[in-house]
């Protein structure tokens, strides 16, 4: 069946007729005589499309119209007139009917019409089919990364993430625990309603309280209006409390009892007020440390430690490097209106052999600044920060390619290839992606120069 109509008109011969013509198009139909039946009948039942009569003995169609509008805006009616004039149909369209048709009716007329009302209808199903699979499939590809590390991470977040659990996020700083922290909410069943975010250092203990909870107008110097907290912005939604380590030990109370009764206080108020809050929190600190310490309640560390998602630190997940790196230089290649095709080996060595104390925050901020600094085609080991080449001990096999004077652009290509196969250990659709170029491109590239992975890698191929 192609929809649900429900067919609205006093003239039961002409409500016969209606019926048995939809049914031949493949329509379900439902009838009702008056406006009134219409109204309560649209309130109860999801229909496709209503075709409503203008005029009928106790509700009329414009008055059913304008209600069910009210409370449906989106539904397609379709006004019906055996008194067809400008001014009503004017009227019908501005209490937002999808047609005004004159009878009798013309088949082929309504026949279109109808198909409008429910191809719109079926578009807007389907972009909302098409934003939730977006939202439940897409959500996760922020994070860069192939590595069994960082996979084991991922796997753990979209099992939790549809569930209300609470999330302790925990790594080093710039790991990612925000793009973690919102990847988990965009494929949560809060993912419609905000996430909400806040530092914890950035505030004293006043200031933290207040945002956090609210407060009542003359509740401290300075509070002119009562305001609504961050948790009640983030009702039906997720709120992200990072650097959670850093909050004071008398809020931290106060956020157990927020967690533990799921209600809060505005600062100045003994009133409380229901909340209904998913919590995410990230520390760059070892929790349990800082309980020991005496510097973090051990009961809410417990609270808050339902789910622990622990993100590697970058030299943990070497392997990553190349592809980080890559997404980084899309990124800022296009935001700086620059063409650069890829890294050197040597540029692309040296930032994996590096220790990273920054992580992919670091790693982000040194390929922008080669991007701007880079006056050629490949950014270079000479376009990477100081400290990075500081640390880089070139493989005896870079020096001999490199050394001896210049290269002809063809010998470049050639050392770019050979040393990109083998750092992917001869995966052509890994090396493709690292020279930015496709895999036919690279296959065409290696035929050129007469290459294969058996000359290229021989320890392998032997």
């Amino acid at each position: 069946m192609k929809g649900k109509i429900l067919i609205v008109d006093d003239d039961k011969a002409h409500l016969s007729m209606l019926q048995t013509l939809l049914k031949t198009l493949s329509h379900s139909t439902e009838c009702v005589t008056d406006g009134e039946d219409a109204i309560h009948k649209a309130g109860q039942n999801p229909y496709d499309v209503i075709l409503m009569d203008v005029k009928m003995a106790n509700v009329g169609g414009m008055e059913a119209l304008r209600k069910i509008k009210e409370f449906n805006p989106s539904i397609p009616i379709i006004m019906m007139t055996a008194y067809s004039s400008v001014d009503k149909a004017v009227e019908a369209m501005r209490l937002g009917a999808d047609d005004y048709l004159t009878k009798p009716l013309n088949f082929n007329e309504l026949k279109l019409s109808i198909e409008r009302a429910t191809r719109h209808l079926e578009l807007s199903i389907e972009n909302a089919r098409l934003k939730e699979k977006i939202l439940s499939e897409l959500s996760f590809t922020g994070i860069i990364g192939s590595s069994t590390a960082i996979k084991q991470v991922i796997d753990t977040a979209k099992i939790a993430a549809p569930t209300d659990a609470t999330i302790l996020i925990s790594g080093k700083s710039g790991t990612g625990k925000e793009l973690f922290a919102k990847a988990i909410h965009n494929n949560s069943n809060r993912k419609k309603n905000r996430l909400i975010s806040i530092n914890c250092a950035a505030l004293n203990e006043t200031l933290l309280e207040s945002e956090l909870f609210g407060h009542e107008k003359g509740s401290f110097t300075g509070a002119d209006n009562r305001r609504n907290g961050l948790f009640l912005s983030a009702d039906k939604g997720s709120i992200f409390l990072d650097e959670i380590s850093e909050m004071p030990l008398l809020m931290q109370v106060k956020l157990l009892r927020a967690i533990q009764e799921r209600q809060i206080q505005r600062v100045g108020s003994d009133k409380t007020i229901n909340i209904d809050v998913r919590i995410i929190v990230a520390t760059n600190k070892d929790l349990e440390e800082q309980v020991k310490k005496g510097h973090f309640r051990e009961d809410l560390f417990y609270r808050l430690n339902v789910i622990n998602i622990i993100i590697p630190s970058l030299r943990d997940r070497k392997e990553d490097i190349p592809l980080l790196a890559q997404n980084f230089l899309a990124k800022y290649t296009s935001k700086n209106k620059k063409i650069i095709k890829g890294f050197t080996p040597m540029a692309m060595d040296a930032l994996a052999k590096y220790r990273w104390p920054g992580n992919v925050r670091e790693l982000e901020n040194a390929v922008e600044r080669a991007i701007i600094l880079c006056m050629g085609q490949y950014i270079s080991e000479k376009d990477l920060p100081l400290n990075i080449i500081k640390e880089y001990q070139p493989e005896d096999s870079f020096q001999t390619n490199l050394s001896g004077g210049g290269k002809s652009l063809d010998e470049i290509e050639i050392i770019a290839l050979c040393e990109t196969l083998k750092q992917t250990k001869g995966n052509k659709t890994e090396a493709a992606k690292i020279l930015n170029i496709t895999r036919t491109t690279l296959n065409n590239k290696l035929k050129r120069h007469h290459l294969n992975l058996e000359k290229i890698l021989p320890t392998v191929h032997n």
